[in-house]
């Protein structure tokens, strides 16, 4: 038999959750994101930074976006997007350490790529541009 252990308050289990609530959807957020935010490329993504000073309830806010120019069929736009959620989802408690002073940051992921990558390519470029937002 396995045996129970609780965890304390000050010990909360890694959440590998991505619920709507930390999906960037405010347009103006967005429209702040890419006119004021700071950006690099990891390829095949981009990333699109901003920490927006204000209320913590949410640390970290995502957008992820595949150009319709790039991928013309919807299948493969979603696929690629179902992949980059995914690999942010598990990679995401790298940034539970990078909002000390509060605020929100607001981070856009584009895949910028003209072929498909492969998801173990897509997670590792994207954890390795996490951990460059970090530095920052």
């Amino acid at each position: 038999m396995g045996t129970f252990t609780e965890h304390s308050a000050e010990e909360q289990p890694l959440s590998y959750r991505f619920p709507k609530e930390e999906r960037l959807r405010s347009k103006k957020l967005i429209e702040q994101l890419f006119r004021e935010g700071s950006s690099f490329n990891s390829y095949p993504l981009r990333f699109v930074a901003l920490q927006v000073p204000g209320s913590a309830e949410l640390p970290v806010q995502v957008l992820v976006s595949v150009s319709k120019r790039s991928f013309k069929k919807a299948v493969d736009r979603n696929r690629i997007k179902r992949q980059m959620r995914e690999a942010y989802r598990l990679h995401k408690h790298t940034l539970s350490k990078a909002n000390p002073e509060g605020g929100t940051w607001c981070i856009g992921i584009l895949y910028i790529g003209k072929e498909k990558s492969p998801f173990n390519v897509i997670s590792k470029k994207l954890n390795l541009g996490l951990e460059r937002l970090l530095t920052k």
